[in-house]
């Protein structure tokens, strides 16, 4: 049987709406179902609109649908905000919110059950489960794992259990909807900041540096919390300026270094990042996009700065742009960012936003055995060689080999001016035209490496959709809307963009008689890019800049008004 189910947690910002969420995802991901959660919240400690959104399935699924199953209601907004949306039930305390009717809603005492309001959302979310019929044991055990075995764990577990007991006892209602356990699955529940944590620790990272900023804060603390583990250090710069450059003197003394921020944030980074490329020093930066500018929309989504990063800094360099479309995406982007970093001794850009960086899927464990950590071209030689050593000798390949400091007889010289081939500052023509053009060489070899996008959907459609980094699930999604439907669509989705992969775009957007660009921007940025890169001007642009992420709906009928 088809499972496709949505489940939604909202109330006010200090009621435990994430946790309940992030507990209930947990718990239906223990039982086998593949899930996807996204959180929505405001830039405030208490008070607001929150909500948590769970949509569970039997087969993969990588976006948030529109429709409510169930809500769970910690207050009174949450009930008339998403009443349009609801489709089935909905949970609240009656004995607290009052005045509210309907055949939609159950009313559960949770305060009352819960002895504590802080518990409120634990007693909700047995109660949840109770209406579903789930295995209330896979729930307990969830809560275990996150509370530990203590009194805090145990009071959970209790009200959890009166939740979920005064559902089965006391719903008279019509709702036949039941979610029970398929398997006993090992999959993975990650947000896309976790995996680029994890990625970054499979490759050998040893250095971040970073100060605190939405979306990327949790790549810190995740980091800090493995620091011991991993053999890594995290440090909590005093501002951006600063993380950039300890991340580039850290990388220059020879180990994996990363920084992480937003766009504001690496506005301040880019005179490093720049540092980085002349000094021709490995350096990954993680940059999760929110709506901008300035401080903008801080805790929603958006991809605004497709443009920025890639011109980011005066003067010309080469850098390469990796943006991750999903959870497992970016993971092993982040090894890849690693490694192309080091090989061709650059910047490398890892573009995510807030929904991908703050959403939960469920992932398969990543194999290990397939990560690979390429330190690229390093200097070896004879004493004779060490001492006459030039970090920046010219090749043809643009790419010197690379000593670390201390580490033998070979003297590392390298300076923020431009430079000769040992690294020494000067004003000579000749010689600056000939580091820019060893600079620029790299582009050769690089624009090799960077895979082309991928195709989903049949290799010939009337329709391509066309998208970059977080939009894939939605417009995988709708496309398999489409095809339903009897529409001939397929997708082109792009994770890799720098260099720009323009063959595989060009030959795509060839086939077909339509191409439409689906972007969480106002400008078409990635449009932009395809026509300055390929000369080829795509039929439309799909755009949404709300700070809301697309759904699969969403853009199915948008399509739909196109004609196609």
């Amino acid at each position: 049987m088809n499972v496709d189910f949505n489940f939604m947690v909202g109330g006010e910002a200090g009621q435990g709406v994430q946790l309940a969420g992030f507990l209930l995802a947990k718990a239906l991901a223990r039982g086998g179902y593949h899930v996807f959660a996204d959180q929505d919240y405001e830039s405030r400690v208490r008070g607001g609109h929150n909500f948590f959104r769970v949509r569970v399935k039997n087969s993969r699924v990588g976006a948030i649908a529109e429709p409510v199953d169930m809500l769970i209601a910690l207050d009174r907004e949450s009930i008339t905000l998403h009443k349009k949306e609801l489709t089935g039930v909905t949970v609240f305390d009656g004995e607290r919110i009052k005045g509210i009717g309907g055949d939609s809603l159950f009313s559960v005492p949770l305060e009352r059950l819960a002895g504590d309001k802080l518990m409120s959302n634990t007693v909700a979310l047995g109660a949840a489960l109770g209406l579903v019929e789930y295995d209330f044991e896979i729930l307990a055990k969830v809560l275990r794992d996150h509370f530990g075995t203590g009194d805090v764990s145990q009071n959970n577990i209790k009200v959890a259990r009166a939740g979920y007991e005064y559902s089965r006892r006391e719903f008279k209602g019509e709702f036949s909807r039941r979610l029970r356990p398929v398997n006993q699955a090992e999959r993975l529940l990650l947000t896309s900041n976790e995996a680029i944590s994890l990625g970054a620790i499979a490759a050998g990272c040893k250095f971040m540096a970073a100060y605190p900023m939405t979306p990327v804060s949790s790549i810190m603390e995740y980091l800090a919390a493995k620091s011991e583990d991993s053999d890594l250090v995290m440090v909590h710069a005093e501002d951006e300026i600063a993380a950039i450059n300890m991340a580039i003197g850290a990388a220059y003394a020879g180990v994996r270094a990363m920084t992480a921020t937003s766009g504001s944030g690496f506005c301040l980074m880019v005179e490093g990042l720049g540092l980085a490329g002349i000094t021709e020093t490995p350096l990954v930066v993680v940059e999760g996009q929110r709506p901008g500018p300035a401080v903008g929309l801080p805790t929603r989504t958006e991809q605004g700065d497709l443009q920025f990063v890639l011109h980011a800094h005066h003067g010309e360099f080469p850098r390469a742009v990796l943006a991750p479309a999903t959870v497992e995406d970016a993971f092993w982007l982040t090894v890849r960012a690693f490694n192309l970093a080091d090989r061709y001794q650059l910047p490398v850009l890892v573009l995510t936003d807030q929904h991908l960086a703050s959403s939960y899927a469920t992932v398969d464990r990543f194999d290990l055995s397939e990560v690979t950590v390429d330190r690229g071209l390093l200097f070896s030689g004879d004493e004779a060689e060490q001492l006459a050593y030039k970090r920046h000798r010219i090749t043809e390949t643009g790419i010197s080999p690379r000593a670390f400091p201390g580490q033998g007889k070979a003297l590392v010289v390298t300076d923020a001016d431009e430079h000769d081939e040992a690294g020494h500052l000067i004003e000579d023509a000749g010689m600056r035209t000939a580091q820019v053009q060893k600079r620029l060489r790299k582009l050769f070899s690089l624009k090799k490496e960077i895979e082309p996008p991928q195709l989903y959907g049949p290799e010939t459609a009337e329709t391509t959709l066309i998208g970059w980094g977080s939009t894939y699930g939605a417009i995988r999604e709708a496309v398999d809307i489409l095809r339903k439907e009897g529409a001939s669509v397929n997708m082109l989705h792009l994770d890799q963009l720098w260099p720009f992969p323009a063959e595989g775009v060009i030959d795509a957007i060839s086939r077909g008689k339509h191409s439409y660009v689906i972007e969480n921007n106002a400008t078409g940025q990635l449009a932009q890019l395809i026509r300055t890169e390929t000369g080829k001007e795509v039929s439309g642009r799909i755009l949404k800049y709300d700070g809301r992420p697309f759904t699969p709906a969403y853009i199915a009928q948008a399509v739909r008004k196109e004609g196609c």
